[in-house]
């Protein structure tokens, strides 16, 4: 699993139809939002001690919504505070300063500016963001007079979402029958195809139509690339809306609550195929806020758990064509970013 180059599948268009790119497009509607939908809270203090009983809740939770909140991970506030600051200044510098650190076509690593268009909605999400994926970092860091110990800091908190992930996808493995470090072995750091990245986001300040009624989203509805997200939210910059497969037909709306002592976690697209579908990845939005709500900037830090380039996912009982996650994240960053086409 180290090598850029070894595909041990002949993938493409023709063997990997984004089925996902059918879903997302009919999921750009308004909809209404909804309460009955839990998102539940799962403690991991004690792991080791307490595994059978975490994964029980896990898998409960990832099966219902495909959303779930976990305190008791070990990262603790002062980390996600010195994140959160790191962010905050880079996204201050001048956009000058920030072009310098661009996103390059297909690397999914560095800045980029209202750039990501979702297949949903067929607009640019009102953000800009900055990638952290290990092998393609040349050039991309800002330098220490720019924003001091950025580097340090989000490569820190990149290696504990990492830890906290891979525990997460163990205790998966586990009720999927697969090696407990199946998923760690599949997202190795030292790879030169390792995929994971860290996403540090900023919406912008939404500004207030003259009815009150603003727009519709932040980011358009859209479901996740990866095996598992990692998402820490700032308390009361809220948004986050999640919609359950059940209630896709009528796109009910569940609020996710912003909370800054949980990490809100989801699975992606690529744990859902390794799955045959017992694992849902389920559409989710960022509205834009009504009236009464703060309109103000909102900040928020994912980390995206991507098999490295060469894994292959394979469907056990066949309901996906087999890919390797190089050409899975391929064909979903084309979809996702307006321009030139990617790598």
């Amino acid at each position: 699993m180290g090598q850029d180059t070894q595909h041990t599948a002949p993938t493409g268009p023709a063997t990997a139809a984004m089925v996902e790119l059918d879903r997302e497009s009919a999921m750009g509607g308004l909809g209404a939002e909804t309460a009955r939908r839990e998102i539940r809270r799962i403690d991991l203090t004690s792991f080791e001690e307490r595994r059978a009983e975490i994964t029980d809740q896990l898998w409960e939770a990832a099966t219902d919504i495909g959303f779930f909140q976990i305190t008791g991970h070990g990262i603790t506030p002062q980390e996600t505070d010195a994140a959160f600051e790191a962010a905050a200044a880079f996204f201050a510098l001048p956009a000058g300063t920030k072009r310098r650190y661009a996103m390059a076509p297909g690397t999914n690593a560095g800045w980029e500016h209202r750039s990501q268009v979702r297949p949903s909605v067929g607009i640019p999400d009102e953000k800009e963001s900055y990638q952290l994926t290990r092998p393609r970092m040349e050039g991309l860091w800002p330098a220490d007079e720019e924003a001091a110990g950025f580097r340090d800091t989000v490569l820190a908190f990149e290696s504990h979402c990492r830890e906290v992930a891979m525990r997460v996808l163990s205790c998966f493995a586990d009720r999927l029958g697969m090696e407990r470090d199946f998923f760690a072995r599949a997202h190795d750091p030292l790879s030169a195809g390792h995929q994971s990245t860290l996403r540090l986001l900023h919406y912008f300040e939404a500004p207030k139509a003259p009815d009150g009624s603003g727009v519709w989203w932040r980011a358009g509805a859209h479901t996740d690339f990866d095996c598992l997200t990692l998402l820490f939210q700032r308390e009361g910059q809220g948004g986050l809306q999640v919609c359950p497969g059940a209630e896709r037909d009528a796109q009910e709306w569940t609020p996710v609550p912003a909370t800054a002592d949980a990490i809100t976690c989801n699975i992606g697209d690529m744990l859902m195929r390794w799955s045959d579908d017992r694992l849902p990845s389920n559409f989710h939005r960022v509205k834009a806020p009504g009236p009464g709500d703060d309109h103000g900037a909102r900040q928020s830090i994912a980390y995206f758990a991507q098999a490295d380039r060469d894994v292959l996912i394979e469907s056990p009982q066949g309901l996906y064509p087999p890919i390797t996650a190089g050409d899975y994240i391929k064909q979903r960053i084309a979809a996702n970013f307006a321009g030139a086409p990617r790598d």
